[in-house]
């Protein structure tokens, strides 16, 4: 192939594809040819025009007027009305235990007794010193009667029954101390001491517990100041006795606040003559206001989230942003104070897609008698 030749077939190659890429070119800018549209069928709307709109479906609920019990819960311990741990004043060798672990003993129960011997030994003594001085100053009062005695002298004799009086005292006191008592009615614990033993002064001995009555000490917020007032019911609930629920009364307020919680504590008391509860156990507490009526009340999750609360409520087919003024929560559920009333449909789920005066597909509760009413407006 001679060379004049080969540039012929290199210029009509070239020349055919300048002719296709000119063709391509031109049928990509021809407008496209619609769909064929059946005889007598509505023409659909020219490309650009506006999108047809379908409502969105959210999840709704009505919100229900309810009877409402005004309360706070708060979670608290019990303790003992009154707690004390026995310990000996003086060191010494226990001589004898009079009471058993875990028994009710009374008031004034001897519970322990330390070798007192020579306690008692000084006291007998002090008892004999103190005979001694009294027969010696009735007789020096008869002498100074027929002046065979001065003055002074029954003044000395008196100063000595004095003393001795003084002395006796002393030793019944030693001695009183070798006696642990029981200080009020109670409880006792477990002892951890047998009869020989040899105590230091200030040892723990025994704790005893007085359980009759029993004291709740719980906190609840500063906010709650104006609320409570000694007198007012508590219910006391504990996870050792599920389904059991005990009554008790407030019985004082701390008058200072803590600085750190912003929180009031309160202490109230509760009747434990059956004995089912003890000192140191986990309880919950619930402080009752009242009962309050006809309160509304919606899902936490109705509530879009923002600065000032809002729900979106839905009549017609249609949704609405409606502020409100919250009150009390509980079980994930909010009174509504302001903005709502009994019956009102809001959205509890899909907040998030809609605005004002959207179309929405209602589901959930009250759905059936929303779609109809959104179904009637439509026509």
């Amino acid at each position: 192939m001679n060379k004049n030749t080969r540039f012929g077939i290199i210029a009509i190659a070239l020349a055919g594809l300048a002719g296709l890429g000119y063709y391509a070119y031109t049928a990509n800018r021809a407008p496209a040819a619609g769909p064929a549209v059946p005889n007598g069928a509505p023409a659909k709307p020219a490309a650009g025009g506006a999108p047809a709109s379908f409502p969105t479906a959210v999840e709704v609920a009505r919100v229900v007027a309810s009877d409402f019990a005004d309360d706070v819960a708060a979670v608290g311990t019990l303790k003992s009305n009154e707690s004390v741990v026995l310990r000996p004043e003086v060191a010494g060798r226990v001589a004898a235990i009079g009471f058993r672990d875990g028994a009710i003993v009374a008031k004034g129960t001897v519970l322990v007794v330390f070798d007192a011997a020579i306690q008692d030994a000084e006291l007998l003594q002090a008892r004999a010193n103190l005979a001694l001085a009294k027969s010696s100053y009735e007789r020096n009062v008869e002498l100074v009667g027929k002046k065979f005695l001065s003055q002074q002298a029954l003044d000395n004799s008196a100063a000595t029954l004095k003393v001795q009086e003084a002395a006796v005292q002393l030793a019944e006191a030693k001695a009183a101390r070798m006696r642990i008592k029981a200080p009020f009615t109670g409880m006792v614990g477990l002892r951890n001491v047998s009869v020989g033993d040899y105590l230091k002064d200030g040892q723990d001995l025994i704790n005893i517990e007085d359980v009759a009555t029993l004291r709740v000490d719980f906190k609840l917020p500063e906010n709650y100041l104006g609320r409570i007032s000694k007198g007012q019911s508590v219910e006391v609930v504990t996870d050792a006795l599920p389904g059991e629920r005990f009554k008790a009364v407030l019985d004082a307020i701390d008058p200072l606040v803590d600085q750190n919680g912003r929180s009031i504590s309160a202490r109230a008391r509760l009747d434990n003559a059956k004995g089912k509860l003890r000192p140191g156990m986990f309880v919950r507490v619930r402080l009752l206001f009242g009962e309050r009526k006809g309160v509304l009340m919606v899902s936490e999750q109705a509530i879009v989230p923002g600065g000032q609360p809002a729900v979106f409520k839905v009549a017609d087919g249609k949704a609405s942003l409606v502020k409100v003024k919250l009150g009390v929560r509980r079980a994930a559920q909010v009174e509504v104070v302001e903005g709502l009333a009994a019956g009102d449909l809001v959205v509890t789920a899909g907040q998030l897609k809609l605005r004002e005066g959207a179309a929405v597909r209602p589901v959930g509760e009250g759905a059936p008698q929303a779609a109809a009413a959104g179904a009637a407006a439509s026509k």
